[in-house]
């Protein structure tokens, strides 16, 4: 666990420039879309875990390249196509992440990012590891990159 917290440390120290530098909308679907698979590990997006979601896009340095309204829409969006079917919003929000496939350099800041929200309330339990952990599968990346 302390090589994933180092390496998370060191990861979120550069996502701020390196989400810059990606800046373009299928990068912040990608990112939203790990967002939601990363909140609904659980099975369900209550409220609090919404406001976490939404509080933490808007607090975060990383995030705040994006306009607030465009990634709540396209959060709701994700969420939405979970409550609906489970299964389609998981096929959807891996489908949005696998367009960066091809780019690892892209893969790993949205793992890193989909990461530190995982870890945003201080507990990144196993089930959220477990999403993190197939969103690098996705990408073509070994999640022991990660510690996952």
């Amino acid at each position: 666990m302390s090589s994933f917290k180092n390496w998370l440390n060191s990861t979120k120290q550069g996502l701020e420039d390196q989400v810059k530098r990606f800046k373009n909308k299928d990068f912040m679907d990608a990112v939203v879309a790990g967002c939601a698979l990363v909140a609904f590990a659980d099975g369900s997006v209550d409220a609090s875990e919404k406001n976490k979601m939404a509080g933490y896009i808007n607090l975060s340095q990383e995030l705040k390249v994006f306009d607030m309204t465009t990634v709540i829409e396209r959060f709701n969006h994700y969420v939405n196509n979970f409550e609906f079917s489970p299964e389609i919003g998981k096929q959807e929000a891996l489908k949005a992440i696998a367009k960066f496939k091809s780019k690892p350099e892209v893969g790993r800041v949205i793992v890193g990012v989909c990461s530190a929200i995982g870890a945003a309330d201080g507990n990144f339990d196993d089930q959220e590891r477990r999403v993190v952990a197939e969103i690098c599968t996705v990408l073509g990346l070994n999640p022991g990159e990660f510690s996952l």
